[in-house]
C-alpha cells in the first residue's frame, strides 16, 4: 500500500476498527511517539522525535484534527511545530498552553487558531512558516502555522509538502527553563495542578521543582527519591505525590514528606523490592464532589522466566488508606491514564498492549492485545464532553494511545448496557412472587 509507507493514517474510507489488530491507527507520524494529550475533543497533540542523533529523523509536536468523515475517524496534520534537535519526551496541558520537556529542559508553549482562510496551493515549497521572535531566552521563538493540504494525514518530509489550508494555528514559545542537572540531565514528567497556577517537573537527578504559572520562577525544589522520577501528580487540594525507581511513591505537602505509601502491607507473599511503582493518577470520584481517589501502578522489579503479574491500586485521596488492589495481567505497565471523569483507568504495557480498567472496581472492560507491537509510550483520554460524542459515537469513552512505532491508536470504550431500574424492581417482585407460591407447593399450609 503506497500511501501506507509513506507515513500516512488510515486510508479513506477505512472503517473505524482499523486495519491494524482492531483498533483505529488515526494518525502515523515521521518519528517515534513519545507523549500525546487531547486539550479538546477534538484537538490531539502528539509529540516526539529522533532526539539529536544525527539519524534523519526530525522532531517536532504535531496538532491533528479528529474528525469523522463518511463514517470513519481520521486525524488531519493542522500544524507541524519543529523542535529543532530536540525530542519532546512527555507534556502537560493546560488551556491552550503546553508545557513540554525536551532533554533536561521544560519549554512553555502557547498555540491559538486563527481565522479560516482562503485556500491556495503551492507545491514543492520548503516548509519554513517559522518566523523567529527572541523573547527574552536565544531559544524562545513564534511560529506561524505550517499550511498543509486539508485532509492530507500524511506527516512525511518536512522538508516539502503540499499547502491548501484553511485553518491558521500559532504556536508561541514564552518560556524555557532547566529541570535537571544530572549527569544524564533528563525531565521525565510534567504536570500541572488544577488551577493551573503551577506546574511540577521530576527527572534524574532525582528533585522535584515546582515552578510559578504563568511567569515560570522556580518556587522551590528538594530531593524526593534516591534516583529517577518516574512519575509525579497533583491532588486537588495540592498535595504532590511522586514516584521513584528507588521502590517508593511518596506524598509531599511542599517540600515536606507527609507519607510514604506501602501497597503489599497485607499482601505477606510479596517481599519488599519485588516490585517498583511506576506511575501514579488522581481521579475523581462519580457522584461526589468532594472525593478524589489516588491510583499507583507496580511493576515487577526484575525480569522472572515465569513473568510476574503488574498490580494496580487504588488509594483515598485524603488519607492515602489502601482501598483496593488487583492484578492486572503479566505483561509489564508502561504507561496510565484516568478519565476526566474518573470513571476509567488506561494502561500501556511495553509489549504494546492497551487495556481499560473501571476505576470503580478495577475490573477490565476493554483489552487489544498488542495493538502497538511496542512500547506504549502514553496515554490520553478524549475530554468527556459534549463535542465528544460527535467524533466517537455513542461509546462511553474514547482513549488514545501512541508508541515508538510513531502510530497513534484511537481505542473507544462500547457503552456497558445498564438495566432501567423498573425492570430490576420488576424482576424482584417477580421472584418473590415465584418464591412464595413454591414454597406453598412444597409445604401447604406453611403460608
Amino acid at each position: 500500500d503506497p500511501e501506507e509507507e509513506a507515513g500516512t493514517g488510515l486510508p479513506a474510507g477505512q472503517g473505524e476498527m482499523g486495519r491494524r489488530r482492531g483498533a483505529a491507527e488515526i494518525y502515523r507520524a515521521p518519528f517515534p511517539l513519545y507523549t500525546v494529550c487531547a486539550p479538546r475533543a477534538d484537538l490531539v497533540v502528539a509529540a516526539g522525535g529522533g532526539g539529536a542523533a544525527k539519524t534523519g529523523i526530525s522532531n517536532g509536536v504535531h496538532f491533528l484534527r479528529l474528525e469523522r468523515t463518511t463514517g470513519s475517524l481520521s486525524a488531519t496534520l493542522v500544524h507541524s511545530h519543529d523542535t529543532e534537535t530536540r525530542a519532546t519526551m512527555n507534556m502537560a496541558v493546560a488551556g491552550d498552553i503546553l508545557a513540554v520537556g525536551q532533554d533536561a529542559t521544560c519549554h512553555i508553549l502557547r498555540f491559538q487558531e486563527g481565522k479560516e482562510k482562503p485556500t491556495g496551493k503551492k507545491t514543492n515549497k520548503k516548509c519554513e512558516g517559522e518566523n523567529a521572535q527572541h523573547t527574552g531566552h536565544p531559544s524562545v521563538k513564534k511560529t506561524e502555522a505550517r499550511k498543509r493540504k486539508t485532509g492530507n494525514k500524511m506527516a512525511g518530509d518536512a522538508s516539502e509538502c503540499l499547502w491548501n489550508e484553511t485553518t491558521e494555528m500559532m504556536v508561541e514559545s514564552l518560556h524555557v527553563v532547566h529541570t535537571d542537572f544530572s549527569t544524564d540531565a533528563l525531565q521525565k514528567t510534567v504536570r500541572f495542578d488544577l488551577k493551573h497556577s503551577f506546574l511540577v517537573t521530576g527527572g534524574v537527578d532525582g528533585f522535584i521543582r515546582v515552578w510559578e504559572f504563568p511567569s515560570m520562577k522556580k518556587r522551590f525544589d528538594f530531593r524526593a527519591h534516591d534516583g529517577e522520577v518516574e512519575d509525579v501528580d497533583i491532588s486537588p487540594d495540592n498535595k504532590i505525590v511522586t514516584v521513584g525507581r528507588d521502590f517508593k511513591c511518596c506524598v509531599w505537602k511542599n517540600d515536606q514528606l507527609v507519607t510514604g505509601l506501602c501497597w503489599n502491607e497485607n499482601m505477606p507473599h510479596i517481599a519488599d523490592k519485588m516490585y517498583r511503582y511506576q506511575a501514579c493518577r488522581f481521579g475523581k470520584v462519580e457522584d461526589d464532589e468532594e472525593a478524589f481517589r489516588l491510583y499507583t501502578v507496580q511493576i515487577p522489579h526484575k525480569r522472572e522466566r515465569k513473568p510476574l503479574l503488574c498490580y494496580i491500586s487504588k488509594w483515598d485521596g485524603k488519607s492515602f488508606l489502601p482501598l483496593l488492589t488487583r492484578d492486572c495481567g503479566n505483561e509489564v505497565i508502561s504507561a496510565m491514564s484516568v478519565s476526566d471523569m474518573g470513571t476509567f483507568i488506561g494502561l500501556g504495557t511495553v509489549t504494546g498492549s492497551v487495556a481499560v480498567y473501571i476505576a470503580f472496581s478495577l475490573q477490565q472492560v476493554y483489552y487489544m492485545k498488542e495493538t502497538h507491537g511496542i512500547v506504549v509510550t502514553d496515554l490520553a483520554f478524549l475530554p468527556n464532553l459534549g463535542p465528544t460524542r460527535v467524533t466517537t459515537g455513542e461509546n462511553e469513552a474514547a482513549l488514545l494511545s501512541v508508541a515508538v512505532d510513531s502510530r497513534c491508536k484511537l481505542h473507544l470504550v462500547p457503552r456497558r448496557q445498564m438495566f432501567p431500574i423498573w425492570v430490576v424492581l420488576l424482576l424482584c417482585g417477580l421472584i418473590i412472587v415465584l418464591t412464595i407460591v413454591l414454597l406453598q407447593h412444597l409445604f401447604p399450609g406453611l403460608l
